[in-house]
């Protein structure tokens, strides 16, 4: 069944497309809910659509939709009615039929093979992965100096149990011939203008065999929703959402390395020991974006809340990084001058949000600066300070929430 509903037709989805996007236009006179971010040009409109509740819409052709950031308090895995999305490319596939529906996996194979989704649900081993999925560009509307590209604030990420097969499994069945080098992905969004590039995107081969890449068709014990991919999409755990292709339909065994604009082209990032340089500086070379950057959160109070004075509270949040795990999360009350040690929630795998708290903080009267920092086991830790790179990408910088106590 389509997950927009059996009776949703091609002609509602793009009438619900038309009317947000009237609404946009429309939003003062009707009174829409708005969610100011705090940078420049920050009002966002919250906007509901289909098989979602109001988010944060950026654009909306192609629909880019951000978590607004008061979710995450709900906790660690993300509803998936409040999961972001993120689409390159504006002409969606507004029907897919599950049961007709098929992946196919050719090139640099022995021999060609197609599935449906019952097949990959009965014929292979079923695996699951608690797993962040993040846009490479989380966070660019506080990059300074500001840089072009989506101005996301810090909702455009989520947590979730991704439930497939290993896309190592699937290509054993095609074969894969000696000399291979890549493997290419493509779903069934496609470009309006012809000009534009189809996203295809591309990984090693050797990433592609390590058993941890999934086809992925359930998020949260549920079926993929219609915006984050339905009826397939890929899960690559630790590597920024640039690489999880949705409506998955086309894998192709590469024996020559991909040029593929997305990847050879777009989602570059200094090819240096950070991935950063000075403002206003260009890169001599470049790399593709890979693995995410260490980052950590507080959710328990919001930036700008207030809170009582003299009273113990419990701050908590998250942490995350590329895939060696957190290692120790530290937070500070009064800007950074001091830290405390948090308590570490349970650890539900390297790829997933790791939980923290910190209980009997007590603040007095006045305005506080709260900063959280997390350190990997990898040995990576977040820097006081925001580092740049021209396309907004890796933000890492530990983050500060203001409150008031009164």
């Amino acid at each position: 069944m389509n997950p927009l509903s059996s009776s949703q037709t091609r002609r509602d989805w793009l009438r619900s497309q038309a009317l947000l996007a009237a609404g946009a236009v429309a939003s003062k006179t009707l009174g829409e809910d708005m969610v100011k971010l705090p940078f420049e040009n920050g009002d966002r409109p919250l906007r509901k659509y289909p098989g979602k509740r109001p988010l944060m819409v950026l654009t909306s052709r192609p629909p880019q939709l951000e978590t607004p950031f008061a979710v995450f308090k709900e906790g660690v895995m993300t509803p998936n009615d409040a999961f972001f999305v993120r689409y390159h490319l504006a002409a969606l596939p507004a029907e897919i039929d599950p049961d007709t529906h098929t992946l196919s996996i050719g090139g640099h194979v022995d021999k060609a093979v197609t599935f449906t989704l019952a097949e990959l649900k009965k014929d292979f081993e079923q695996v699951e992965v608690n797993a962040v999925l993040q846009c490479s560009g989380n966070g660019r509307g506080f990059q300074v100096p500001r840089v072009p590209g989506g101005q996301s604030g810090n909702g455009a990420m989520g947590n979730a149990k991704w439930k497939g097969v290993r896309l190592k499994d699937l290509l054993a069945k095609a074969g894969v011939k000696a000399g291979a080098l890549q493997v290419s992905f493509d779903g069934l969004d496609k470009p309006v203008i012809e000009k534009t590039p189809d996203f295809v995107k591309a990984i090693p081969l050797d990433h592609a065999m390590d058993g941890e890449v999934l086809v992925a068709y359930e998020m949260n014990g549920e079926p993929l929703p219609y915006l984050n991919g339905f009826p397939l999409r890929l899960v690559v755990p630790g590597y920024y959402g640039t690489y999880w292709i949705k409506h998955l339909s086309k894998i192709e065994v590469l024996k020559e390395p991909f040029t593929g604009f997305w990847n050879a082209t777009a989602y570059r990032i200094p090819d240096n020991d950070c991935g950063f340089i000075e403002p206003g500086t260009t890169a001599v070379k470049t790399t593709e974006i890979k693995r995410m950057k260490v980052r950590s959160f507080i959710t328990s109070v919001l930036d700008g809340e207030q809170v009582k004075a003299g009273s113990a509270i419990t701050l908590k949040g998250f942490a995350f990084d590329g895939g060696t795990g957190i290692k120790q999360v530290q937070v500070s009350t009064d800007g950074g001058k001091n830290w405390a040690n948090a308590t570490l929630g349970q650890d539900l795998g390297k790829y997933s949000f790791r939980e923290w708290e910190l209980s009997g903080v007590t603040l007095a009267a006045g305005q506080h600066e709260l900063k959280v920092r997390a350190t990997t086991n990898g040995g990576e830790v977040q820097p006081l300070e925001a580092q740049w790179n021209p396309n907004g990408y890796l933000r890492t910088v530990v983050e500060t929430i203001r409150v008031t106590a009164a």
